[in-house]
């Protein structure tokens, strides 16, 4: 079993920034693909960025540019730093990895970007 906690949502400004956090209770290394989705109003769960092996990031293209994607090590957590927030950001972000072929998901932390 693994636990991903989320944290560092809340409400911002359009061009505002936010870092969340995804703390995760086993040695983040034994954790494959640990990535960041979204779930926006009256849209289905999207994938948004993935750190590879700890290593190779990749972006969706509407964060592309924008968001930054890093896990620590030696603290067991994922980092998404958003910044150039707009209203389209507005959402419920979870991350996600997969341990021993399982996928696991945080509960999600929200996010409000206002006009």
């Amino acid at each position: 079993q693994v636990q991903l906690v989320e944290s560092g949502g809340g409400l911002v400004q359009t061009g505002g920034s936010l870092r969340l956090s995804c703390e995760t209770s086993r040695v983040i290394t034994s954790i494959y693909g640990m990535g960041w989705y979204r779930q926006t109003p009256g849209n289905q769960r999207e994938w948004v960025a993935t750190v590879v092996n700890g290593g190779a990031r990749n972006y969706a293209d509407s964060v592309k540019d924008r968001f930054t994607n890093w896990q620590d090590n030696a603290e067991n957590k994922m980092y998404l730093q958003m910044n150039s927030l707009e209203p389209e950001d507005t959402g419920v972000y979870y991350c996600k990895g997969t341990y021993k072929s399982r996928d696991f998901w945080g509960q999600g932390t929200q996010v409000t970007v206002s006009s």
